[in-house]
């Protein structure tokens, strides 16, 4: 289903935020003769909805109020469902509403069936997406192309609608949008695939094949996969049509991560001190952006020269403070202890001092204990998981002075500055997600950034 194909037709939305605002403005604007009917939540919204809706008619739902059933008869008694990507289409009520035949979409599939995926750079993946995208655009520009970026980072996908096709769109895609794309975008681009997410999918296998999907949509012409992980590479050859082009990075016949910084077929391009942002797991995903422009047939301009002026992204990596020869990293985005071990293997040589916990998604610590206790690293735990980490990491033979609990975010701050020496680095890498004590990952970044500003004595 595409956007235009809306016109005259009775909708419903489902959820809120800034994918469904830009649905409603641009329907507002564009399909006059559609409306939407009913505006569906899982708790009653504090703002006048019909404002922010451009529909004042709407019927409007609360979920816990009405209870399931009219839930069902409302939603499916409209030609289409949009859901907010948030909203789970394993929801019983969204499988009540499709087993009625009613479609149920979201705002950016409907925008890249309109587009039917043409040179589209689809980035999804674990981690990485939002680095790989943003270094995509990046490049294309640098390379004399016109770029937009859209989706979970940028601008909404049907903001586009506004504004002058590019040569080259880079959308990244959370799971929340794959896992009922009907159109895929011209290449796929899939960086890492470890558990995550399993609330919402219900499982880790659910997961694993709603980021899968990706690959085999219609509309793809490249799949672009980072060789690396290894579970993701066995599984590449059951996803991928034999008329899709394969490209792979992370080996050493492609664009790959060396320790000496980015290579092309064992040639090097770019030395590590040369490139913005720190750590192999970065590189690679300088790989997975050059990779897939070349995709589109875009020839990247010289490196390092065409990463001139890319910023790296908040929360990820980023260096927040510096006193006393002790460096405050924001890592803030890492909420698996996958990508909690790649920031650690990010500052080779120096002694960390590292703060993590977050919401309890049934995560296995053992790994990063492990990585902790190689490292000869200190962990700081916060609540909720950080007492499951310090005891994983205490397993793995880390000192008992070394792993220890602390009551907050406050006290762990000021844990770590008593703890950390010259040359070190404190590191806010939580390894788990952040909505037990924050509204995001960002705020919980803030407060951390605000913190080591100028900690507080422990007490």
């Amino acid at each position: 289903m595409r956007f235009s194909e809306l016109e005259g037709a009775g909708i419903a939305v489902w959820g809120a935020g800034r994918e469904i605002g830009s649905f409603a403005d641009q329907l507002a604007r564009r399909l006059p003769s559609a409306r939407i009917v009913v505006a569906a939540f899982d708790a009653r919204p504090a703002e006048d909805v019909g404002v922010s809706l451009k529909a004042p008619e709407a019927r409007v739902l609360v979920g816990d109020e009405v209870g399931p059933d009219a839930l069902v008869a409302a939603l499916s008694g409209c030609d289409v469902v949009v859901r907010s990507p948030g909203v789970s289409i394993y929801r019983p009520e969204l499988r009540a509403v499709l087993e009625t035949g009613t479609p149920v979409t979201t705002a950016t599939a409907l925008w890249l069936a309109e587009r039917g995926g043409e040179g589209v750079i689809g980035v999804t993946g674990t981690k990485g997406k939002s680095t790989t995208a943003a270094l995509a655009a990046h490049l294309a520009r640098a390379a004399g192309r016109t770029a937009h970026l859209a989706g979970n980072i940028g601008v909404p996908a049907l903001d586009l609608l506004d504004r002058e096709r590019a040569d080259v769109t880079v959308v990244e895609l959370s799971s929340y949008h794959t896992a009922d794309l009907q159109t895929g975008p011209q290449v796929a681009l899939i960086t890492s695939l470890f558990r995550e997410h399993t609330d919402w999918h219900g499982s880790e296998r659910a997961y694993r094949a709603d980021k899968l999907r990706l690959l085999g949509l219609p509309g793809v012409r490249a799949a672009v996969i980072n060789a690396r992980d290894e579970r993701l590479r066995d599984e590449l050859p059951a996803r991928v049509s034999p008329s899709v082009e394969t490209l792979v990075y992370g080996v050493p016949g492609g664009w790959d991560a060396v320790p000496e910084g980015v290579a092309l077929r064992g040639e090097p391009r770019a030395a590590s001190a040369e490139l913005p942002l720190r750590g192999e797991h970065n590189a690679l995903n300088l790989c997975g952006a050059l990779t897939a422009l070349e995709a589109l047939s875009i020839q990247p301009s010289p490196l390092p020269q065409a990463l001139a002026g890319f910023a790296p992204l908040p929360h990820r990596l980023e260096a927040v403070a510096e006193r006393d020869g002790v460096l405050w990293v924001n890592d803030s985005i890492s909420t698996t202890p996958e990508s909690t071990a790649a920031a650690l293997a990010s500052f080779p040589g120096r002694e960390i001092v590292l703060i993590a916990g977050g919401q309890d998604r049934g995560q296995d610590f053992a790994g990063l204990g492990h990585a902790l206790a190689l490292r000869g690293a200190s962990v700081i735990g916060v609540p909720s998981t950080g007492p499951r980490l310090t005891a994983a990491a205490r397993e793995s033979g880390v000192p008992g002075v070394d792993a220890v609990d602390a009551a907050d975010m406050r006290d762990a701050v000021a844990l770590a500055g008593a703890k950390a020496r010259a040359g070190g680095v404190v590191l806010l890498s939580p390894a788990a997600p952040s909505y037990d004590h924050y509204r995001d990952f960002e705020e919980r970044g803030e407060r951390f950034r605000a913190l080591a500003a100028r900690p507080a004595s422990p007490h």
